[in-house]
């Protein structure tokens, strides 16, 4: 089992999303863990947007991996949102992106945070795995996608 696979919850995969900006992606998964995780809205909305003042999250390829740090949070968890429409954010190769992976991580740390991002290059650095993700039709294949990667 990969890292992803333990911080990714079905429950917080978003497919086709109507997001239309960055920040309303930021605002819709802010609310999925609210709800789903009890971390409150403002601090996952203003954790990510701080973090992406810092420099776009953008890798490029249709891919952003948002991420933020979230105070007594005890464990890292994930969203995936895949959007119907690209949006613009900002990625090094000037594409707007509608493969968004959000991590939040608690305050301090480093060695799982730094980890988590490798792998998730790794694995968005596939083109198959990337065109898979797009072909998906439902949130329980791209997670059964995300827990098969490099099994």
């Amino acid at each position: 089992m990969n890292l992803i696979s333990k911080i990714l919850a079905p429950d917080n995969i978003l497919v086709d999303s109507e997001s239309t900006s960055k920040k309303r992606v930021f605002e819709r998964v802010a609310m999925l863990f609210e709800n789903n995780q009890q971390i409150a809205h403002s601090q996952v909305f203003d954790s990510l947007f701080a973090r992406e003042k810092l420099g776009s999250t953008g890798l490029g390829q249709g891919v952003a991996i948002p991420h933020g740090r979230i105070p007594k949070l005890q464990d890292a968890t994930a969203a995936f949102v895949r959007t119907s429409h690209p949006i613009p954010f900002d990625a090094p190769d000037g594409q707007p992106v509608n493969l968004i992976f959000v991590l939040l991580v608690p305050d301090l740390a480093t060695d799982l945070h730094l980890q988590i991002l490798g792998e998730l290059a790794q694995m968005f650095s596939d083109s198959q795995f990337r065109n898979r993700l797009q072909e998906c039709r439902d949130g329980a294949s791209i997670h059964q996608l995300f827990h098969d990667w490099n099994a």
